[in-house]
Formats: C-alpha cells, sequence, structure tokens
C-alpha cells in the first residue's frame, strides 16, 4: 500500500553523516519524500508508526544472478564438501527423494581437493537420472553422462569450466523443469530480497531477462527495481529492440529498466582461470585464461557504446582488469569492472581516472581467503582491496553475485568492515570500509533521506553506523540489523507486522 508518515523515525543519510538527533515524521507521495518535519498534520493517507526506528536509503545489490539465486532455495546443497566422494554421497541420498526431473546441486568448490571430479563417479550412483553440479562461484559444472547427453555435450571425462561450461550453463533452461516450482522460488526470492531491505538489483543472469522480467511483472513478481544485463549472445537484439541502459522495460513503470551488456573476461580463483600478470604460485605455468581477446573487447565496447549501453566486465585477475581498463579507455566506455578481486596497484588511479566503478563483492573474501593463500600468497595484500580503490576515487557499488554468496546487503556490509568471517583476526585489514563507507556503497548513491529522495526505503530496529571500539563490534552490529519495513516507489513490500 502507499506509505503516507512513517513516524517518528530518526532518517539517516547512509554516509559519514550522523542522522538527525530527534525523531521526526516522513510525507511520502507520488514516490517520493515531499516532507520531513518534527511533527506533520496528518495527510489522510496510511500511516506507519515507525516507533523511533532508524530510516535509511533502500539497499541495493548490484550484481545478482537472480534465476540461480531462486533456484538454490530448491537445489540440492553441495557447499562445505571437501572430496568428490562427499559430494557424490549427497547425490545418492538426495536421488532417493528427489522428485525433480534433473536433480540440480549447488556450491560444491573444488579449488583445494586433492582430486578433481569425474564423471564416471556421478554415473556410478545416478544411473539414468540427469544430474547437473554447479560450483559455487558459478565458473564449473559436474555433470553426468545423461545430463550432457541431453545437452547434446560431448561425451568427456571430468567437470566443464569457463569457455566450455559457460554456453552449457545458459542452456539449463532446456532441461525438463518444474515450472510450478521455479515458479514458487522466484516469488520467495524476491520477497526476501524485500525482506532484507533490498529495493533493487542489477541482475546479471544468463538469458534475455529484458522479455523475462516484463512477463514475470505481469504474473505478479514485483516489488523490486531491476536493471537487467544482456550478454554478447543477445546484443544484437537488443540492439534492434532499440534498448539503450536505463530505457524503461515496461511502458507504466520505471521499476524496470535496460541495464549493461555483460562481458566476462577472465575465470576466477577457484578454477584458477582468473587471468593474472604472474603465475599461480602452486601451477607455475598457469596464469588463467583470457576469455575474451583485447581487440574482441575494445570492439564490443565501441558497439555497446555506439547504441547507448553501459558495459559490465566480468573482470577477477589483475591481468584481466588492465586487459579491461585498457578497453574502457580506448573506447569511452561508460560502466563498472565487476568484482575487481585483484588489482595492480598502478591500475588504481587509472580506473579513477575512467568512468568506471568497482562493483564489488566483499563476502567472497570470507570465501577466498584460504584458497588465497595457496594460489596467490605472494599478491595476497592486493586483494579485495576496497580500501585502495575508494582512497584513489574509484566509486564502490557492492553486491553479491548471488548466489556465489547470499544475496544479503547485511552480510557484504560486516565482510566490508570486518574483513573474517570466523575467529581469525582480520585479513589485510588496511583494506576494510568503514560502516558508513560500505553503506553508501550498497545504497545506489541515493545520498541522503531528505525532500525530494525516491521513496525507496528501509526502517531498522538500531543504527547501524553507531561508533564501536573496533571493526568486529561494528561488523557484528551491522551483520544484526534486523529490517522492518521496505519501501519501494512508496509502496510497502516489506513488513514485519504482516
Amino acid at each position: 500500500m502507499p506509505v503516507g508518515v512513517a513516524g517518528p523515525p530518526r532518517p539517516h543519510t547512509g554516509s559519514a553523516d550522523p542522522p538527525l538527533a530527534d525523531p521526526v515524521d516522513i510525507l511520502v507521495q507520488g514516490g517520493r519524500i515531499v516532507a520531513i518535519a518534527p511533527e506533520l498534520p496528518d495527510p489522510g493517507i496510511p500511516v506507519v508508526a515507525a516507533e523511533g526506528r532508524w530510516l535509511l536509503p533502500g539497499l541495493w545489490d548490484h550484481h545478482v544472478h537472480l534465476s540461480q539465486w531462486a533456484r538454490t532455495l530448491t537445489w540440492l546443497d553441495v557447499s562445505g564438501t571437501s572430496s568428490p566422494s562427499e559430494v557424490v554421497s549427497r547425490v545418492a541420498a538426495a536421488l532417493t527423494t528427489s522428485s525433480e526431473p534433473v536433480l540440480t546441486g549447488y556450491g560444491f568448490r573444488s579449488a583445494a581437493w586433492s582430486l578433481q571430479p569425474t564423471v564416471a563417479e556421478l554415473d556410478a550412483v545416478s544411473g539414468d537420472r540427469p544430474v547437473v553440479l554447479i560450483s559455487g562461484d558459478g565458473h564449473n559444472g559436474w555433470l553426468n553422462s545423461v545430463a550432457l547427453a541431453m545437452l547434446g555435450v560431448p561425451v568427456r571425462s571430468g567437470a566443464l569450466d569457463e569457455l566450455d561450461w559457460f554456453p552449457v550453463f545458459a542452456r539449463l533452461e532446456e532441461l525438463p523443469r518444474d515450472k510450478a516450482v521455479d515458479e514458487a522460488a522466484y516469488r520467495e526470492a524476491v520477497r526476501r530480497a524485500g525482506a532484507c531491505g533490498v529495493v533493487g538489483i542489477t541482475d546479471m543472469e544468463f538469458g534475455r531477462g529484458y522479455l523475462d522480467w516484463p512477463e514475470r511483472a505481469v504474473r505478479g513478481i514485483g516489488g523490486l527495481r531491476v536493471r537487467t544485463a544482456t550478454y554478447r549472445e543477445s546484443l544484437d537484439d537488443v540492439i534492434a529492440r532499440g534498448l539503450r541502459t536505463g530505457d524503461r522495460l515496461l511502458e507504466d513503470s520505471g521499476l524496470l529498466t535496460m541495464g549493461p551488456l555483460k562481458i566476462i573476461s577472465d575465470g576466477s580463483l577457484n578454477t584458477r582461470t582468473a587471468y593474472c600478470c604472474e603465475p599461480y604460485v602452486d601451477q607455475p605455468t598457469n596464469r588463467g585464461k583470457l576469455n575474451v581477446h583485447p581487440a574482441e573487447l575494445q570492439e564490443l565496447l565501441a558497439e555497446a557504446t555506439a547504441h547507448g549501453l553501459e558495459v559490465a566486465v566480468h573482470a577477477i585477475g589483475d591481468a584481466a582488469v588492465g586487459s579491461a581498463l585498457d578497453a574502457f579507455a580506448a573506447t569511452g566506455a561508460r560502466g563498472s569492472i565487476e568484482h575487481a578481486q585483484l588489482v595492480a596497484t598502478s591500475d588504481l588511479s587509472r580506473m579513477a581516472r575512467l568512468p568506471v566503478i568497482a562493483s564489488v563483492q566483499p563476502a567472497h573474501l570470507l570465501d577466498d581467503r584460504d584458497v588465497t593463500s595457496i594460489c596467490w600468497p605472494d599478491r595476497a595484500q592486493r586483494c579485495f582491496p576496497l580500501r585502495s580503490l575508494l582512497t584513489a576515487g574509484v566509486p564502490l557499488a557492492m553486491g553479491s553475485d548471488a548466489p556465489v554468496a547470499r544475496l544479503d546487503p547485511w552480510l557484504a556490509m560486516a565482510a566490508a568492515v570486518h574483513r573474517s568471517g570466523d575467529d581469525r583476526s582480520a585479513w589485510n585489514p588496511a583494506e576494510a570500509l568503514t560502516p558508513a563507507e560500505a553503506l553508501a556503497a550498497s545504497t545506489c548513491a541515493a545520498g541522503t533521506v531528505a525532500v525530494g529522495s525516491r521513496a525507496d526505503l528501509v526502517l531498522v530496529d538500531h543504527d547501524p553506523l553507531a561508533p564501536a571500539d573496533n571493526t568486529a563490534i561494528a561488523a557484528a552490529q551491522v551483520r544484526r540489523t534486523q529490517v522492518s519495513l521496505t519501501v519501494v516507489d512508496g509502496v510497502i513490500v516489506h513488513d514485519v507486522r504482516n
């Protein structure tokens, strides 16, 4: 329903500025904040009693794969496994109870395994049931022979990665699915986003989101701002339709808009395919993989720019980041470096001079800390360089890369503030952000809750930016934040009272 006077909350700026000292009333009309005062007259529309809670700008997740995230709610969990045999045991147990036409699992991370997975191991327990297992970083797929055959993939002995995997990943929709289960999962994923205070996402999913999201809206899946990316496979179609970044995808709604062209220029750390300037320490002949040649990357950026599209370039290794910056500089393209997990020191200032943001996922450092000590111990101090990027003048936009990490902005912010997910001290503490900086990077540059601000708002039970004695306490304060109310475009989408 439309929200009227939310009073009295304590508006927060989402920046380093302190919140208003005393509670105030806030009037929302037409998707905007139109008045803030110690006490406003009854506007004759519904009133939310905020009872002294704290009001923040609505939160954004700038990098989500929403189809995958939604489906992980129903997929077999194979995370936390330490060997192929442990994964196979979970698969064998699930096959006895699952009625899904294809058993899909998610979350294994094989980088530190002493043995790598084989198709034969899956075949031994699955028989004629198709099995698809997706790695926790999405860059690796382990399928049995039945699933490979259904997708027309040649016989192979091991898992697929990178350029072999992504075309298959994009075609998983062709496998038999229970559409009712998928639909329910989508609705639940969007509901959970609102419950976390998320008002908007950039959806980096494969496929044609610019067509899929309007169809979902017609089916009543809404209450969330979505910028939907496209990939080069559908770039010609996007151009033919005249879609430019920022264009509405539904004529009567501003919630769904065209996002960037997404390009995956290199791989990931866990598959040892992130493209680096120096070889991996544990694999001295391997520097990773560059999925897109520099000349081709420049051509793609130039084409996107000529047709009004921003570009989001996935670049995890420092050599891939450098190649992406070369392409941005050569073409004048605007957009983002997605991940920027390992960055050469000399590229920090170069990135700051370009119309490029660093779209970062701090929760990844919780998973990648131990793998980094194996693969990149000689460059670990340059991993997840959040403070260095910000100090250099590079704008930050934070996200989850869900399902690689949970779609939970409070987890991402806490990881940025105290770079540890366990009892160990912070990893590279000099690269930590303050809670205010982490919040500002999670609100899509919304700035202050003020008259004229967009009515994308979150009401929380305590001040997540309250002073703390150390980063561990500060991160804990952020992490325990409870969202009472989420408002998108002036409409309540989450309310703990209901």
